[in-house]
């Protein structure tokens, strides 16, 4: 049988890690999303800690430079590599949901991948992050953009595409439709998907 590979890449606060989740259960299949930091620091020997801290920010070119001249990788780039690894050897083993750390991009070549974005209005995410993510912070809107922002720079540095970009994806999904309803239509989109139906 085909292996199914789902990377799901997602504005802060869509909702798309439970949304990855949920599909994920829905087909039976693994789900990697912050799993992916304990294998990254086995494949490259850093803490998880430092993994977590370190990854989904964006290398400056200071560091950049430091790598020219040194021909020793900054740690960002080293994790990023790591992830690359960990990503592409579960892809070649197993069919899985993965979240988020440039999946989609590390996997281009596969032609059993679905690449999905989501995304939601800015209003939707403050209240999914209130009542699902339980957080709080003093202003909602600027810590989504942030967020965001974040995203996209880490995205953007190390895939040299832009995050979010609609071609990118071969479906891009406002999760304001509801999880359950965003779960549903994912489904049978992996079900057209890998029949071969598109």
């Amino acid at each position: 049988m085909k292996r199914k590979i789902i990377t799901i890449a997602r504005e802060y606060g869509s909702g798309g890690r439970i949304i990855g989740r949920q599909l994920a259960q829905e087909l039976n299949i693994p789900f990697y999303d912050k799993e992916l930091i304990a294998l990254a620091a086995q494949e490259s020997g850093f803490a998880e800690d430092f993994v977590a801290k370190i990854e989904q920010k964006k290398t400056n070119i200071f560091y950049y430079n430091l790598y020219m001249t040194s021909q020793e990788l900054p740690a960002a780039e080293q994790v990023f590599l790591a992830q690359s690894q960990v990503i592409r050897k579960i892809a070649e083993k197993e069919s899985c949901v993965i979240v988020g750390r440039c999946a989609d991009y590390i996997l281009r070549e596969f032609d059993n991948c679905l690449r999905v974005f989501i995304h939601a209005p800015l209003e939707w995410r403050i209240k999914c992050v209130q009542e699902k993510y339980h957080e709080t912070v003093a202003n909602y809107r600027d810590y989504l953009q942030k967020q965001d922002k974040n995203r996209a720079g880490y995205y953007n540095y190390f895939t040299q595409n832009k995050w979010g970009k609609a071609q990118n994806y071969q479906i891009s999904l406002d999760s304001s439709i509801g999880i359950p309803a965003a779960v549903r239509v994912l489904k049978e989109m992996v079900t057209t998907f890998f029949e071969g139906d598109c």
